[in-house]
């Protein structure tokens, strides 16, 4: 989806907005697998309008990259947060515009259906880590119980396509890739 074709951006936030108890749970989930002290700077790939980039800047204190593909989303992101540990750049998760071994963490919510190369995402991912960093992907599986789908059944088919499933994937090399992985409660 082009999110720069529509007017999604301006409104995204209203249906997405995170309850502080929700918050809370992501920041002790991120908490058990990472050593915050080791974490220098976070990349939220796929930011859309931003609602983890400043969560995560506060949580480890350290400066944040937003990455989107989406100039509008991004627009909306620089309204929402305007400090100057969280910046923010337009680019593919294919082709990250950052330096090698630039980052200590790469947090992924709710993009892997965005992604047309998610082996070269992986790649991509790799080359920016340093050394012992981390990954986190926060996304449903095919096993989620999505309200919209009881809804709209023409969903089941775009659901078994493009989201991986619970324990295995259709892709295994994409998974494999990746050091650590939070999935959607």
């Amino acid at each position: 989806m082009d999110y720069d074709k529509t007017e999604i951006a301006a409104t995204y936030d209203k249906a997405r907005a995170l309850a502080p108890e929700t918050v809370r749970l992501w920041q002790d989930l991120l908490s058990v697998d990472t050593d915050r002290a080791a974490v220098s700077l976070v990349i939220d790939l796929g930011c859309g309008t931003g609602r983890f980039s400043g969560l995560l800047a506060a949580h480890f204190g350290v400066r944040v990259i937003g990455v989107d593909p989406s100039q509008k989303m991004l627009d909306q992101a620089r309204r929402r947060h305007a400090t100057g540990n969280v910046v923010y750049r337009q680019g593919s998760a294919e082709a990250l515009p950052l330096p090698d071994g630039c980052a200590d963490l790469v947090f992924i919510s709710m993009v892997y259906h965005h992604l047309s190369d998610p082996t070269g995402v992986a790649r991509e991912c790799h080359r920016v880590l340093r050394k012992g960093g981390y990954v986190c992907i926060r996304n449903g599986t095919r096993e989620s119980d999505f309200p919209h789908r009881h809804f709209f059944p023409a969903l089941e088919a775009l659901i078994a396509s493009d989201l991986p499933a619970l324990g295995t994937s259709s892709r295994p090399s994409f998974w494999a890739a990746f050091l650590r992985s939070c999935t959607e409660l």
